[in-house]
Order: structure tokens, then sequence, then C-alpha cells
């Protein structure tokens, strides 16, 4: 379960720009990652709650924004959002895809803070 890893690494992050900038408390945390970035959302949340304790982010709304997979078909030109990453494209049939969103990796968007 590397949502445990990159929730310690949000953490770090928090401390880090906690002491540069002089917060007390972390009341939400966004976060945003990509459609087929590997990251289960429910986990993530998960690993955030326990996690967190302890730490400025303890009792903090945690906010995920999932961004969607959209792909363009290099022969038609079509852009599509998906649901699942597929080989053919869903108005053509070609095979020629590129991924245009929804492959990101995990980013802290924004943290709402008490100094």
């Amino acid at each position: 379960m590397h949502e445990l890893s990159l929730v310690q690494s949000l953490l770090d992050i928090i401390e880090v720009q906690a002491l540069e900038h002089g917060f007390e408390k972390v009341n939400s945390v966004k976060v945003s990652f990509g459609r087929i970035a590997a990251i289960d959302p429910q986990s993530l949340e998960f690993a955030f709650s326990v996690q967190s304790q302890g730490t400025l982010a303890a009792g903090a709304d945690f906010i995920i924004d999932i961004k969607p997979l959209i792909i363009q078909c290099l022969s038609c030109g079509i852009k599509s959002e998906i649901e699942s990453y597929e080989a053919l494209c869903p108005a053509c049939g070609a095979w020629e895809l590129e991924i245009k969103s929804g492959n990101e990796d995990l980013q802290l968007v924004e943290l709402d803070v008490d100094e």
C-alpha cells in the first residue's frame, strides 16, 4: 500500500511549510491526482486520517480531486474523456492515442491553515 508513503511525504511537506511560514494548525488539505495514477482514494484518505494524528494536520479535512482521463486520437484528432484506459479510440477505433490528462502524480494543491 504505497498510499502510506504518499501521505508521509505530504505530512513532511506540511511540516516544512509550517516551519517556513509559521502556521500552527492545518484546517484542510487538498490534493489531486489523475484517474490512472494507481492511487486508491479510499486508502489515501484512510492513511491520512491515521498518519496525521499527532501532527499539525490532525483533524484536517482531506479533499481529493481526481483528474479525468482524457485521450486524444492521433488519427482522427478527437479528444475523449474515458473511465479507464482503452487501447482503441472510442470514435474511430484507431490505436494511436495520446493521454492528455489523467495520469498526473499526487500533488499537494492547497492548505488552509491557522497562523
